[in-house]
């Protein structure tokens, strides 16, 4: 499959994202929480690739050592118009937040084998997934279960390397 860098929340922000799993559940929507095959943990992903080896790893940690890591606020609900329908917070993009990414991309480049196009600088929707693959109906319904959303004030507490087929994170930070 392939490895995803991605920046988990503090205590506080992920128990407001499961929160909203648990309202699209009891709206009847399959939450990603309830469709993955994995204990998934709320986060916002800052690029995947096919591998993100030992020594982009390292550079990584060491990079991310020196940043001051923003606050998140998850503000938008919103969708990606895909047939695998999937519903989403989107995250206020700001300077900081771009400078960040972009500092993880420098490190990155050159570094990791088939980086995914939309995770680089420019093509990047920063986003806490909350529900995928929905039929037409199930996007409606989880919309309306969900609609208004709160904004979500998230903190980063940690940031590791996910294998997107078994779950299992190497954390970095």
């Amino acid at each position: 499959m392939a490895q995803a860098l991605e920046f988990f929340f503090d205590d506080d922000a992920d128990a407001a994202v499961r929160a909203l799993w648990q309202r699209l559940e009891r709206a009847t929507v399959p939450s990603l929480a309830s469709r993955s095959h994995r204990r998934h943990r709320p986060h916002v992903t800052f690029a995947v690739a096919g591998s993100i080896p030992t020594r982009a790893r390292r550079a990584l940690a060491g990079q991310l050592a020196l940043l001051s890591l923003p606050a998140l606020w998850l503000y938008t609900l919103g969708t990606f118009p895909t047939k695998d329908n999937g519903l989403f917070l989107g995250a206020v993009t700001d300077a900081e937040l771009l400078a960040v990414h972009s500092a993880v991309h420098d490190v990155l480049a050159g570094k990791v084998r088939d980086p995914w196009a939309y995770y680089l600088p420019g093509a990047w929707v920063p986003h806490c997934s909350l529900a995928q693959d929905l039929d037409a109906g199930q996007l409606a319904a989880g919309f309306a279960a969900l609609h208004p959303a709160q904004p979500v004030r998230a903190r980063i507490s940690r940031v590791g390397v996910t294998d997107t087929r078994t779950g299992e994170t190497d954390l970095l930070w």
